[in-house]
C-alpha cells in the first residue's frame, strides 16, 4: 500500500503491568495476547508520573512533566504544548487525527470555568455537535464523566458519551443504574457487579466509535488515541464480564499488609491523610461516597476487587479484538501499526495500599506496553526500561516522520537490536493541598533497581528487584547500598535542563 501507514494508540487507565495475559498473572487478554504475539512487549515500561492528567499530558507532548508543566491533577496544560504534540504532529503531516474516550488533557473538578471542553463548568458551551480541534486532534469523541466516582449532571453538561448515554432522557437513570449492584454482593465498596447492561457502559463505546471510525476511513491514514477509563476505580463491570473470575481463583497480591514503618517517612503522612474525610468537594463524591478511601482490604475484599479488576480489563480486550477485526475487515491491520499501554498502573492491595499516590512500587509504576505492525519483530520481549513518554517518538518514526525534539526516543532501534537503555525516569510534584505532602519525587527505574527520592528532603527509597521483586525491602540508607544509590542519583541527574514553571493549579482533578 503506497500512502503511509496508520497509528492507532489504544490506552486504559490504571492497569498495572503485570496485568495482561504475558505476565502469567492469570488476566484473559486473547486479544492483548495476539498482539504481544505478532509484535514486540517491553516489559519494563514505566509511566512518566502516577496520576492521569500528568500522565497523559506526556503520552502527548513527549515531555516530561516538570517540562509541560502538568505535575499533578487540576494544572491544565498549555493548549499550545499540546497542540504541538502527538496530534498536531500528525495532523500537520497529512494524516486524519483523531480522539476517542477519556482525554483527561485538561481539568474536569476545577474552581472556577476554563473554557475547555473537559471542565465541568464549561461543557456547555461546546455543542453537542461538537468534533474539535482539541488539543491537536482535528476529530474527538469524549467524555466528560469516565468515572462512576462522579456526580451525573443533565445535558448541556456533558459531552459526545453522556449526550449518547442520555439517549431517550434517561441518562441520570442510566448513570445510577451502574452502581446498582448485582448477587452476589462484593465484600468492598469499591467494587461491584454492574446492573446496568453492558452496551451502554464505556468500553463498548469506545469501540463503537473506533470501529466507525476504521470503517469510514478515507485516504488518508489515520493517527487514532483510542482510551478507555477502565480499569480505573471504582471498580464496576456488568455481566458477562463480573462473572468470568471467581473471587477464589484470582491471585491477590502477595504482601497485603501496611508495612510504613518500613518506609520513608511520606508514606505514613500520605496514608494517615487520606484516611480523613475527602475535602475537594463533592463533584468526585457520588452518592455520598469517598471515593478516594480504601476502605478495610481484608482477604475477601482484595479477592473481589481483583476479581472486578481483571473483569475490567478483559471487557477492555474484548473491544481491543474488535478494533484488529475491523482493521482486517477494511485490509488495513498490515498497514497499521496498534500500540497498547496504559496510562499509570494500581497498587491492587500491594503493600496493603489501594488506587494511587506518592508510593511508586512496581504495580503503580510498571504499564503493559506492546507494539505490532509492519516491520515490527514478532515473539519478542524486551526489559529495556522505557517509557510512555517515548510514545510520540515512536510514532513518528514509524510514520516516516521528522521526530520531534522531545525526552523521548524512538523503540524501533531497541527492536532491532542498534541500541539498549539503561534507566527511564517518572517525576512527581506532590502537592500538600492535594495529597498531603510538598514533594519533589524523582524516580529512576533500571532493569535491576527502583529509586524514588525527594530532592527537597534527600530522603528516599531503593529496592533491589532481582533479590526482592516485592519491593520490601528499602537499601536507600544501606551502607553495602551507596554505591548504587549514587549510580542512579547520577541517572536522575541526567534529566533534560529544560524545567518550566508548574502550572498554576485550576482544580483538583
Amino acid at each position: 500500500m503506497s500512502r503511509k501507514p496508520n497509528i492507532i494508540l489504544i490506552t486504559t487507565d490504571q492497569q498495572r503491568g503485570d496485568c495482561i495475559g504475558p505476565e502469567g498473572r492469570g488476566v484473559r487478554t486473547p486479544h492483548l495476547d495476539r498482539l504481544a504475539r505478532e509484535g514486540v512487549r517491553f516489559s519494563n515500561c514505566i509511566t512518566p508520573h502516577p496520576m492521569c492528567q500528568a500522565a497523559r499530558a506526556s503520552i502527548l507532548t513527549g515531555k516530561l512533566p516538570y517540562s509541560h508543566g502538568v505535575r499533578d491533577n487540576g494544572r491544565d496544560l498549555d493548549e499550545a504544548l499540546g497542540a504541538a504534540g502527538l496530534g498536531g504532529t500528525f495532523s500537520k503531516a497529512g494524516y486524519d487525527t483523531h480522539f476517542i474516550g477519556k482525554a483527561h488533557l485538561s481539568s474536569q473538578q476545577t474552581f472556577e470555568p476554563t473554557g475547555r471542553p473537559e471542565c465541568y463548568k464549561s461543557a456547555k458551551d461546546f455543542a453537542p455537535d461538537w468534533r474539535g480541534g482539541y488539543m491537536g486532534f482535528e476529530d474527538v469523541q469524549m467524555m466528560l464523566r469516565p468515572h462512576h466516582h462522579s456526580q451525573w449532571y443533565e445535558p448541556p453538561e456533558a459531552l459526545h458519551y453522556e449526550y449518547w448515554l442520555d439517549a431517550g432522557g434517561k441518562g441520570r437513570q442510566r448513570w445510577d443504574h451502574a452502581k446498582d449492584r448485582l448477587a452476589p454482593d462484593t465484600a468492598h465498596f469499591q467494587a461491584w457487579r454492574s446492573a446496568l447492561d453492558d452496551p451502554w457502559h464505556s468500553s463498548p463505546w469506545i469501540g463503537d466509535r473506533a470501529v466507525e471510525m476504521i470503517e469510514n476511513q478515507g485516504d488518508q491514514p489515520l493517527m487514532a488515541w483510542v482510551s478507555f477509563p477502565d480499569p480505573h476505580p471504582p471498580f464496576l463491570a456488568p455481566q458477562p464480564w463480573c462473572d468470568m473470575y471467581g473471587p477464589d481463583e484470582v491471585t491477590i497480591a502477595q504482601n497485603p499488609t501496611l508495612d510504613l514503618d518500613k518506609r520513608p517517612w511520606w508514606h505514613k503522612v500520605f496514608v494517615d491523610n487520606r484516611a480523613k474525610p475527602n475535602q475537594q468537594g463533592a463533584e468526585h463524591n457520588a452518592r455520598g461516597i469517598d471515593w478516594g478511601q480504601k476502605g478495610d482490604l481484608t482477604d475477601a475484599a482484595l479477592r473481589d476487587i481483583t476479581a472486578i479488576y481483571f473483569a475490567m480489563i478483559t471487557a477492555v480486550d474484548h473491544q481491543v479484538g474488535r478494533i484488529l477485526a475491523a482493521l482486517e475487515r477494511k485490509g488495513e491491520l498490515d498497514n497499521t501499526y496498534v500500540i497498547f499501554t496504559s496510562d499509570h498502573g494500581e497498587w491492587l492491595g500491594d503493600h496493603g495500599l489501594l488506587l494511587k499516590g506518592p508510593m511508586l512500587y512496581d504495580g503503580l509504576l510498571r504499564v503493559p506496553c506492546i507494539v505490532r505492525g509492519p516491520g515490527v519483530p514478532t515473539q519478542v520481549v524486551k526489559d529495556d526500561p522505557v517509557n510512555t513518554l517515548d510514545i510520540l517518538a515512536t510514532a513518528t518514526d514509524l510514520a516516516g516522520l521528522e521526530v520531534p525534539d522531545t525526552h523521548g526516543a524512538s523503540w524501533r532501534p531497541l527492536w532491532d537490536g542498534q541500541e539498549s537503555r539503561d534507566f527511564a525516569l517518572s517525576e512527581y510534584e506532590v502537592d500538600s493541598k492535594r495529597s498531603a505532602v510538598d514533594m519533589d519525587l524523582m524516580t529512576v527505574k533500571t532493569r535491576r533497581h527502583r529509586m524514588s527520592v525527594d530532592l527537597r528532603t534527600d530522603t528516599g527509597e531503593l529496592y533491589d528487584l532481582h533479590e526482592d521483586p516485592a519491593e520490601m525491602v528499602d537499601l536507600f540508607d544501606d551502607p553495602g547500598a551507596q554505591t548504587v544509590r549514587r549510580e542512579l542519583m547520577d541517572m536522575i541527574r541526567q534529566r533534560p535542563d529544560d524545567i518550566i514553571p508548574v502550572a498554576p493549579r485550576v482544580g483538583w482533578h
